[in-house]
Order: structure tokens, then sequence, then C-alpha cells
């Protein structure tokens, strides 16, 4: 299958389990549900709960037996894009194309509606058809692995390493340490819970991890190269931010033509990595590739 149809088709079926998690409500929750929504439904690209599936799939399990955790991925990612926006952290009017959820809701439901989608992806998760699925050593790894990537030894940490670097000049080492937590935890935890759950042997899932953890790197050199050459259109989101913060980004400390060569070469490690799977992985290796050639 081609990856744009994959990716469509993913999509649908994600959009799909998100909405039977968080419908439409009435009464007293309908203002925090409205503005979790919002967000949550905004057009995002859902590669986070995708890249769960194909890996999944890679190890020869099935969309079923990940998608409470694929769409807790996508829900913890939509809350931690709400946060980056508000005035305290980036300060974002736009994402997605659309004014940000505080421009719309004001910063205290905005807020909370992070906290919501965070708690709500725990909630999703904890659920006793997914236990009885895939036993409960996986279950137990994968929540472990979940909110590790996304709680303070994560992303969280990430936020604030990139926040407290702002303006300051830093060495490759912490850079990279800033970024494998800000935004590569979530996208290598994607790709690592769906081997577990799709019942991946030992090797595999350490196989799968390596390759997320080269993609996560992919990902963020990909979104400091786009600030730049992206446009607002495009991407959704204003562009040029990056420098205007001082922030450390690749290009910024490797120059532009290093940072694209660099991008080039962890993409060819990632699909490396994987050399051995057969055909089945093949959605994970041009993922690789469009996450190197993405232009939004």
């Amino acid at each position: 299958m081609q990856l744009k149809e994959y990716l469509n088709e993913k999509r649908i079926i994600v959009d799909e389990a998100l909405n039977g998690f968080l419908p439409e409500t009435k009464g007293p929750a309908h203002e925090l549900y409205d503005a979790i929504r919002y967000s949550l439904f905004a057009g995002g690209k859902r590669i986070r709960p995708i890249l769960c599936i194909a890996a999944a799939e890679a190890v020869g399990g099935t969309s079923d037996d990940v998608m409470p955790v694929a769409c807790a991925f996508e829900m913890i990612h939509t809350y931690s894009l709400i946060h980056d926006d508000l005035p305290a952290m980036d300060n974002d009017e736009l994402r997605r194309g659309k004014p940000t959820n505080h421009m719309v809701y004001g910063e205290a439901i905005a807020i909370l509606a992070g906290d919501g989608l965070l708690t709500e992806a725990f909630r999703i998760m904890a659920c006793a058809e997914l236990l009885a699925r895939v036993g409960a050593d996986r279950f137990i790894r994968v929540m472990e692995m979940v909110a590790s990537a996304a709680g303070a030894r994560g992303m969280v940490l990430g936020q604030v390493l990139d926040i407290r670097a702002e303006g300051k000049k830093i060495d490759t080492s912490h850079m990279e340490i800033i970024h494998a937590h800000k935004t590569g935890a979530l996208l290598r935890a994607s790709v690592t819970t769906g081997a577990i759950l799709g019942g991946g042997t030992d090797e595999q899932i350490d196989q799968i991890d390596k390759y997320g953890k080269y993609i996560g790197l992919a990902f963020q050199i990909s979104d400091d190269i786009l600030d730049i050459e992206g446009s607002t259109e495009e991407l959704g989101k204003q562009t040029g931010v990056d420098a205007e913060r001082s922030k450390n980004t690749y290009p910024s400390n490797y120059g532009m033509n290093n940072a694209k060569k660099m991008l080039k070469e962890i993409t060819a490690s990632a699909v490396e990595v994987i050399s051995g799977f057969d055909l089945k992985a093949d959605i994970l290796r041009q993922i690789a590739f469009y996450i190197m050639e993405r232009k939004k």
C-alpha cells in the first residue's frame, strides 16, 4: 500500500475511535469538551497513533491490538500543543490553521482542556479489554512507557530544558538531550509500544525502539528546517518563531546545509535498523522518508 493511502485510511480509523472515546457532551461538561474537541479535531496528521499502528502491524499485530494506546498518544500530543501555545509558554495564536485554544476559550479553559486530555488518555488505556488482550506484563510495560515519555522523565522535562536554553548557546549533547525528550520521547514510545502490543519479540521491539529514537530526532530536525523554509499557510502555524525566541535549533547551531545532511543520515539509519523486517514494515520505512521530506 502506498503511504498516502495508508495515512488517509488510518487517520479516518483513528478519528472515529477518538470521537468514540471523547464524544460531544451536553450539560455542565459541554464547555470543557467543546474546548478539548476543538483542538483534538483541528486536522492533525495523527502521526503518533499511525506510527503505533504501523509498528504493531510490522510485528504481525493489528490496529485493534493498539487502538486505545494509539489514541492516547494523540490526546497527549494535543494536550502538549494546547499548553505549548499558552502565553506563559510559546504564546502562539495559530495552530493547525486555526486560532489556538486559549485564543478561543481563554487561558483557564485551555489549561484545563489540556489537563483533561492528558488524564483521559490514561483512562482509555486503562481498560480491561486491552489488559486481557496483551496480558499483565505487556500492559504494565506499556503504561509505564507512555507515562515516562509524556511526563517529567520525557516530554515535560524536554520542555523545561528547552525554555531554560532560550537565548543561550548550548553544546551538541545538551541540544540532543532537549530534543530527545521534548519531541523524541513521545514519537519513540509510539512505535515501541506498538511493537510491544502487537506481540513483537524482544529483538523486534529493540529494533523498532531504535528506529523510534532515530525518527524522533529526524522529526525535530525537520521541524527546525520547516520553521525557516516552510510557510504559515502550509504548516498551519507561525513560522520563523525559533529565531525570534533565540531557540537552539539544528540549522542555527550547525547551519542549514549540515542540518539537512544530518536529517538524511538519521533517516537512513532509521531505515537500516529495521532492514531485517519483512514487507509488513514497509510503512515504517516510508514514514521515515515522509518525515524527512515533509513540507508541513
